[in-house]
């Protein structure tokens, strides 16, 4: 029987499965791995289902020429905490997630969206706070989000799924930025530039995969180009946004609001953020369902099923 190491807690059914097939070992902690674990796991077990945050860097596999782990299958979709091209050239397959985590993901776009236009983060702590004076017609006025112009930034599985839901839900016009040429079944625009797009929507979403590439992708020139009226959402990856001028745009007044599931050091918030009443902040929630992170898990143990039979896994990178 194979032995793999889970580097997080996973749904019961997920565990269970896990169980009746390999010889598991749980982490008992749901912090990252840290570098010591992360070396003696890859001496130690066959296969590892790792998640975010645990950064198996190239630093991290530099110390061996062929580990016993010969497959890293990820918890995630996103994979930018593990450098896949030095996993491959130590003889270790990686893979991940993708299309279990599309719509749950999407949907949180859409909470984060109406939340920040509408003030409800701000409406929430005043009704809790005993203080709420009573209704008003001038109190707390937000934005409208029917018949308004999104841009998202990052056209694949998840980025369509939520212009699917502006467009059909709410009759938004959609533009988007994407790096290729992308042909879709609905109404939607793709312009040439991120600058161009962020100063013509009324809603900016980043939904594009993290590594290299997008580090630092929107930065203080993509918020100069946005309408002071103007939302920004993030639900890709924190280091996706240049938190800093983020901050600078929603302190002075640049955008009038932002929605955030993530960010570029979790678990750790700038106190300049969480001071911030314009930003609606969520504990990463994105496929925070019981369906789906059990669906997520049953991908992982499909990869490592098709691996240990001698198979290309359905989710190798």
């Amino acid at each position: 029987m194979k032995k793999i190491l889970i580097s997080r807690q996973l749904t019961q059914a997920v565990m269970e499965r896990a169980r009746a097939q390999y010889d598991v070992t749980l982490r008992e902690s749901d912090s990252p791995m840290s570098e010591a674990e992360m070396r003696s796991s890859l001496v130690l077990y066959d296969g590892m289902i790792p998640t975010l945050g645990d950064l198996f860097s190239a630093k991290i596999f530099a110390e061996f020429g062929r580990p016993k782990c010969r497959i890293l299958a990820n918890f995630g979709v996103g994979i930018n905490h593990i450098d896949v091209r030095a996993a491959r050239d130590h003889g270790i397959t990686v893979t991940n997630t993708p299309g279990a985590v599309t719509d749950a993901t999407a949907d949180i776009a859409l909470t984060l969206l109406l939340m920040s236009a509408r003030r409800a983060g701000e409406g929430e702590r005043l009704a809790r706070s005993g203080a709420w004076p009573g209704w008003a017609p001038t109190q707390m006025l937000g934005t409208h989000v029917t018949g308004k112009t999104i841009g998202i930034v990052g056209m694949g599985r998840i980025g369509q799924a939520i212009a699917r839901r502006c467009h059909f839900g709410f009759g938004m016009e959609v533009l988007f930025f994407n790096r290729s040429p992308k042909e879709l079944d609905f109404p939607a625009r793709q312009l040439g530039s991120l600058q161009e797009l962020a100063g013509a929507v009324d809603f900016l979403i980043a939904a594009t995969p993290g590594g290299p590439e997008t580090t630092g992708l929107i930065n203080a020139t993509t918020f100069a180009a946005m309408k002071p009226s103007a939302h920004f959402i993030n639900i890709s990856r924190g280091d996706v946004v240049d938190e800093p001028a983020l901050i600078e745009a929603l302190s002075s007044g640049a955008l009038a609001g932002a929605g955030l599931d993530v960010y570029a050091e979790e678990p750790h918030i700038p106190q300049a953020l969480r001071a911030l009443t314009s930003v609606t902040l969520l504990p990463h929630l994105g496929t925070a369902t019981e369906e789906v992170r059990s669906a997520m898990g049953m991908m992982t143990l499909d990869n490592l099923d098709a691996f240990f039979a001698g198979q290309t896994p359905p989710n190798a990178l």
